[in-house]
């Protein structure tokens, strides 16, 4: 049964089920929903955070969507972007997107919250940041030597990091709070 949630891009911080959530804020949810159901099974969501990105182009608007679910065994991103396809009706086409990694992946989670002081002094987290990174090479990067002989002397490798951040300006303070717990879930989650 499908709950009545409010209008697309609303704040999607005070539902607890996914499926509530991913229909408030995104603007194709089924297609999200349809991509994240179909990986996690009879699996329990355990957490999640949402974003979502508008884009002003010379093509005209461009709408990112991400989602990251956690079932306790795996972490479940979807994402979609809309592509210009002047060949179809409309103009463009919904790129949509899933990866599933198992949590033993995940080399390393960091998370970084910006604390302020609210008008009474109490702390306020006003923003945070959550990466996570595996061990898989997303990036080579030749290190130049000194000697003509030598040009390249070493490389370094940069891994495949996933990003995610909310602010009081970029999301609220309750998509702020769901990201921190969903950072704290992973935290606990992942192997050591």
């Amino acid at each position: 049964m499908q709950r009545s949630v409010g209008p697309v891009g609303s704040d999607w911080s005070s539902y607890e089920r996914l499926d509530d959530a991913v229909r408030a804020y995104f603007l194709h949810a089924e297609v999200a929903l349809d991509a994240i159901t179909g990986v996690l099974g009879k699996h329990r969501v355990q957490g999640f955070t949402l974003e979502r990105v508008v884009d002003l182009t010379e093509a005209g608007t461009s709408v990112w969507q991400e989602a990251a679910v956690c079932d306790g065994r795996r972490l479940i991103l979807w994402h979609s972007e809309e592509v210009v396809d002047e060949q179809v009706p409309g103009g463009t086409v919904l790129d949509s997107s899933v990866q599933v990694l198992p949590l033993g992946s995940i080399r390393h989670v960091g998370m970084r919250t910006l604390v302020g002081r609210d008008a009474s002094g109490r702390p306020v987290d006003r923003g945070v940041h959550l990466v996570l990174a595996t061990g898989t090479p997303h990036e080579l990067n030749p290190v130049p030597g000194g000697d003509p002989e030598a040009p390249l002397t070493a490389a370094r490798f940069r891994p495949e990091a996933f990003r995610f951040s909310k602010s009081l300006e970029d999301g609220g303070p309750g998509q702020v709070a769901r990201l921190v717990a969903f950072g704290r879930l992973l935290g606990r989650l992942v192997p050591s």
